[in-house]
């Protein structure tokens, strides 16, 4: 029986698996025009978005979206002070079923945005798609890493370690060398 949750991961890294530089921005030449569209039309047909503090996506349609904040400043789920359509969650102290509840959220796609901890988090959690763009022509040598194991591991053995298969790749945008793979769950045998 399919789950009523969907759980879609988006990232876009550098070459060397990186989504930010060291001091945790994430530069222009990772803003790449096709990826940014494919992410926000992801993210207009999510039932929520899920981050962390220091993350989010910045669009039009932003302050319209139900979203999950992962903080270690709460016990467990709470109302974000600022944003009624959010909720600030402690994985420590509450479940994802939980936090989902608490946003009124018990179906459809959940789209977790970054950053390096949640993308983590939901390896075990279980991702049933992960959208993994690579602008090839960056590298962010000390930067923050898509999962926890990069670099010791790739992007790419991280998802398929986690039950996940690539797709073919897409050209994002031939100029720039950017491209995106989507993972999906692998059938169960």
């Amino acid at each position: 029986m399919p789950q009523p949750l969907r759980i879609v991961g988006y990232a876009i890294i550098s070459s060397d698996g990186m989504l930010a530089d060291s001091a945790g921005h994430m530069p222009d030449a990772l803003k790449i025009d096709a990826d940014q569209r494919f992410f926000e039309a992801g993210l207009d047909g999510a039932a929520a978005a899920v981050h962390g503090r220091h993350s989010g996506e910045g669009q039009a349609n932003s302050p319209r979206r139900r979203r999950l904040i992962l903080t270690r400043k709460v016990s467990a789920i709470e109302q974000d002070p600022d944003n009624p359509l959010a909720r600030l969650w402690n994985p420590a102290g509450a479940s994802f079923a939980a936090a989902c509840r608490a946003l009124g959220v018990e179906a459809g796609t959940v789209a977790i945005i970054g950053g390096t901890e949640v993308f983590g988090l939901f390896l075990d959690i279980g991702y049933d798609e992960f959208n993994l763009s690579r602008a090839n022509q960056v590298r962010l040598p000390g930067g923050r890493p898509v999962f926890p194991q990069v670099p010791a591991q790739t992007p790419e053995d991280v998802l398929a370690s986690h039950a996940l298969k690539p797709g073919p790749p897409r050209v994002l945008d031939a100029q720039a060398d950017a491209t995106l793979v989507t993972w999906t769950k692998a059938a169960a045998s």
